[in-house]
């Protein structure tokens, strides 16, 4: 038999458990489904990283987020989340795939397909953030093991030649503490300098590394192929072949356009590629599907975050309390 819920909220990040807190004030019996882990994203970050905000403005619930110091690390991060999920007695289930959306033949609502069964749905939120879908470079020897998306730790790269791709402040960071744990650091940049939104407490030691030829950046030049024990870098003045033993493709990240075509949910045909939505409610182009979080933003990532996104649970259940209570 299918479980019936409320609501069905998919990705369980920050805001996905946020909006499932605010169905549960609402009295809606509501499903968080994760295809990863509990804030998969979260769970995904460098070993090492400290997040830029601080721990207040990330805090959802009402649950105090308590760090050591006024930047919670990401250690401090996971810590917290299991904590909102137990406080709120949150309904989870983790490596759990959506497969597809459909309409209920029964009546309203919805049916919604995962890898581990299928449910009835009132309504549905899409949380899913974007940080699991890489921006491919889509060149030859880009499925090598020794090409990572997405880094962890520097102790993988101590004494080896790594290239980092991008020049934005994931790359930088990656950059300054590889090369400062004894990696030999390369940068392939597109561009004709250091991103100029990096932090400004990064841009001077990067900044100063690559002047000093600490670490070296090839400018306006991008890699043309991945071989197994080089790369092939085109510059403005000629082709090289590098050696190589790892690259670390720093080249962002966007939001899941396959799930979305697979739920329904219409892209808009401009740059930006946000999932169609109405900005008061959140509502998509189908009846009571929303979306929530940096999801709305498309690929313009840089314009949302945990932080300006903590109102869309409210904005959707405000709107849920009116259709389904």
């Amino acid at each position: 038999m299918e479980e019936k819920k409320d609501v069905i909220v998919i990705g369980a990040g920050p805001i996905g458990l946020n909006c499932a807190i605010e169905a549960k004030k609402a009295n809606l019996d509501v499903l968080v489904i994760e295809k990863g882990v509990l804030v998969n994203s979260i769970y995904n970050f460098p070993t090492n990283m400290t997040f830029f905000s601080t721990s207040k403005l990330l805090e959802i619930g009402d649950v105090p987020f308590i760090s050591h110091n006024d930047k919670p690390t990401r250690s401090e991060a996971l810590e917290y989340f299991r904590r909102v999920k137990d406080s709120w007695g949150l309904d989870v289930t983790t490596f759990t795939e959506v497969i597809r959306l459909d309409k209920n033949p029964e009546g309203d609502g919805y049916r919604v397909v995962t890898s581990r069964g299928t449910y009835s749905t009132n309504a549905v939120i899409v949380s899913t953030g974007f940080y699991d879908t890489p921006r491919l470079l889509n060149i030859p020897g880009e499925d090598l093991p020794k090409v990572k998306h997405f880094y962890d730790d520097p102790h993988p790269y101590i004494g080896k030649k790594i290239a980092i791709i991008g020049a934005a402040n994931s790359a930088c960071d990656v950059a300054l503490e590889t090369y400062q744990k004894g990696a030999e650091v390369t940068m392939v940049i597109r561009s004709d300098s250091i991103y100029k939104g990096v932090k400004y407490w990064i841009r001077p030691n990067i900044e100063n590394r690559i002047k000093e030829g600490s670490i070296k950046a090839y400018f306006e030049s991008e890699v043309t192929e991945i071989k197994s024990n080089s790369i092939c870098v085109r510059t403005p003045d000629e082709e090289l072949e590098l050696p190589n033993d790892f690259v670390l493709a720093m080249t962002g990240y966007k939001p899941d356009y396959g799930l979305f075509q697979r739920l329904g949910i219409q892209i808009t045909d401009d740059t930006q590629k946000a999932p169609v939505h109405d900005p008061e409610t959140l509502e998509t182009n189908l009846e009571n599907v929303f979306v929530a979080g940096v999801i709305n933003s498309g690929l313009q990532t840089s314009t949302l975050f945990i932080e300006n996104t903590r109102i869309h649970a409210k904005m959707i259940c405000d709107t849920l309390k009116k259709q389904l209570c």
